[in-house]
């Protein structure tokens, strides 16, 4: 593996909190999909840090809900000395705080919020571009591969997912969470249109909540919460095979 490419993860995580669901709650981090990857990467020896644009976050209330929220995630969610808690609530970095060249993988997490500020977070942008520029892995969860489309591969002035196919929430997911007309009226754009405005192919998964992940060379890119793990662990693998190359 080139020298330049350290076992190191910055998992990104949006800064807005604001409310988004029918029944006033808010949206931010969506808990479980930054706990995962940090729990896929750490065990895979991965160093990682967290960061958001800037430097704070509020975390999404759905995903605290016993649906989303339950068994070895809501110990790890209730125990504060818990290392992603620690991370999380002590040491969250802000985007331009940090060292670019410390990373060897960018991992953007999601929530809703990450439609509102990711594409226009240029510090977090740039960490990815960095990332990629040495040639590490770039990936994103759910709401999270809207952010892609900003980081730009400097060999061609595109999109690191120009001509690949990634994945992200579905519109029928926005339909099922009855968030689809506020997303219209606040005039953020849904994860197929972002990434398709860049010319990335879409590719959804069968349902809205099934565990869909892919790999695009080195643009790995999961479909909804359900896919955390599997997209990190793709991830890994991913990143593990730099070192043949």
């Amino acid at each position: 593996m080139p020298e330049d490419i350290p076992r190191k993860a910055l998992i990104a995580i949006s800064s807005y909190h604001g409310t988004i669901y029918p029944d006033g709650t808010k949206t931010g981090l969506f808990y479980t999909e930054a706990l995962h990857p940090f729990e896929v990467f750490t065990r895979a020896g991965f160093e990682v840090d967290l960061a958001t644009e800037t430097g704070t976050f509020g975390l999404d209330d759905l995903s605290l809900t016993d649906r989303f929220l339950m068994g070895n995630d809501k110990a790890v969610f209730d125990n504060p000395e818990h290392p992603f808690n620690v991370k999380l609530n002590s040491q969250l970095r802000k985007a331009s705080d940090l060292r670019k060249e410390e990373y060897g993988l960018f991992f953007a997490s999601a929530g809703h919020a990450a439609l509102y500020d990711y594409p226009s977070a240029r510090g977090l942008q740039a960490v990815g571009e960095d990332v990629w520029t040495r040639g590490g892995i770039v990936a994103a969860i759910c709401h999270g591969p809207v952010i892609l489309p900003k980081i730009i591969d400097s060999k061609t002035g595109n999109s690191v997912i120009e001509g690949k196919t990634v994945t992200g929430f579905t519109i029928e997911g926005e339909v099922a969470l009855n968030v689809l007309e506020k997303l219209t009226s606040d005039k953020v754009a849904p994860v197929v249109e972002a990434v398709s405005n860049v010319g990335a192919n879409y590719s959804s998964p069968m349902h809205p909540f099934d565990d869909y992940s892919i790999t695009a060379g080195r643009v790995i890119s999961g479909a909804n919460p359900a896919s955390a793990r599997s997209a990190a662990e793709r991830v890994v693998k991913a990143f593990d095979s730099l070192q043949e190359v």
